[in-house]
């Protein structure tokens, strides 16, 4: 019986094409923790999604590497493989949902290549390729914006996603509007940077026929949302809120959002992504799969996911090439706003063991 003998974990640094914009800051390179689980003549990988600063959520990168090399790692370790539960053998561990989605990835990438499976199989994929989008950051002007978007609608993207923040709103999805025209399918994300005192303002961006606006006030304010949704037309989507299908199921009661993002580094690893979807789909919610710039392991398993039947949005997995040089995996990339599954084995998709080295700043051994 294989055993997990040996985690490794690597940072890497991953310079973008062009610095990414959001409410949070602005970045300029992707740091990202690959996890590399190994068991006798098998590995598997994962990555851990959070950011180099506590912006998006209270992780970041050397917090998640410090609870992985000394805690989540070690509760894996010398345990069977084919049955293993990442959640149940880290719950002792409070929080650090980025850090347990990174490891119990990787963990179902080994099991899954050992037994031949695919990752979309294994989750109960539907589909060979899933609708995409692009996420379309802040710019210094509206002509820079304008020339950034024409460029996604040129490379085939149906659906593009504006970042907003307090200025950086109606004005600007107005230009947008009138530049694509209506046919073109716009929605907007805030990344909470709004709060209550903001509602009547916010209510103004149901003009231009937005497909959803997603999380405008804080994670915690899901009674805000609810009032928020009360007063507009346009659909209300949570991302940072949801953190687990117990959140999410309060959050429709609530009426808090019509629409979910799920993001599964954002709420604990695919397993529980898989709940929330099914939770969803029962009461026929619409869910996507948002993006966290991940590399092409990141992306890989987010493809997966989006196969499922109840994902009836585009997700966020554009084009490797949208944002790195050179990504750690051979580069996805999008056709007519549509993405192929990866299909083989696990992950389905092989890391670059060059790029790899090329990329990483780090790299930690955790055995027993």
């Amino acid at each position: 019986m294989t055993t997990i003998t040996n985690v490794e974990l690597r940072r890497v640094d991953l310079p973008f094409v062009t610095p990414f914009r959001t409410s949070f800051g602005v970045q300029h390179v992707r740091q990202a923790i690959v996890v590399r689980v190994l068991g006798d003549d098998v590995e598997g990988w994962g990555e851990v999604v959070c950011g180099v600063d506590p912006l998006y959520s209270s992780e970041y990168v050397d917090g998640a590497w410090d609870v992985l090399a000394r805690y989540l790692a070690p509760a894996v370790l010398g345990r069977p493989l084919r049955d293993v539960d990442v959640a149940a053998a880290t719950a002792a561990i409070q929080g650090h949902r980025m850090a347990k989605a990174g490891l119990e990835m990787a963990v179902l990438d080994a099991r899954l290549r050992a037994t031949g499976t695919s990752m979309k199989d294994h989750l109960g994929g539907t589909r060979d390729v899933v609708p995409v989008g692009v996420s379309v950051g802040i710019a210094d002007d509206h002509a820079q914006l304008l020339e950034r978007i024409d460029q996604r609608l040129e490379e085939g993207y149906g659906r593009v996603k504006l970042k907003i923040e307090p200025g950086w709103d109606v004005d600007m999805v107005a230009a947008v509007r009138a530049h694509v025209g209506d046919d073109v399918a716009l929605q907007v994300d805030a990344n909470t940077a709004y709060r209550r005192s903001d509602l009547d303002h916010l209510v103004a961006l149901d003009e231009f026929g937005l497909v959803l606006v997603e999380q405008p006030l804080p994670a915690h304010d899901l009674l805000g949302h609810a009032d928020l949704a009360r007063r507009m037309t346009t659909p209300i989507c949570l991302d940072e809120s949801i953190t687990s299908a117990a959140v999410t199921r309060d959050a429709l009661d609530l009426a808090a959002a019509s629409i979910v993002n799920i993001k599964p580094g954002r709420v604990g690893g695919l397993l529980e992504s898989r709940r929330i979807h099914d939770l969803c789909r029962a009461r026929d919610v619409p869910v996507w799969c948002g993006g966290m710039l991940e590399t092409g392991i990141g992306r890989a398993a987010n493809l997966a996911l989006a196969s499922l039947p109840g994902f009836t949005l585009p997700g966020d997995i554009s084009s490797s090439a949208r944002y790195f040089h050179q990504d750690i995996t051979p580069p996805f990339v999008a056709h007519d706003g549509m993405m192929a599954v990866p299909t083989g084995a696990g992950l389905g998709v092989e890391v670059d063991r060059s790029a790899l080295e090329a990329a990483t700043a780090r790299t930690e051994q955790v055995s027993r």
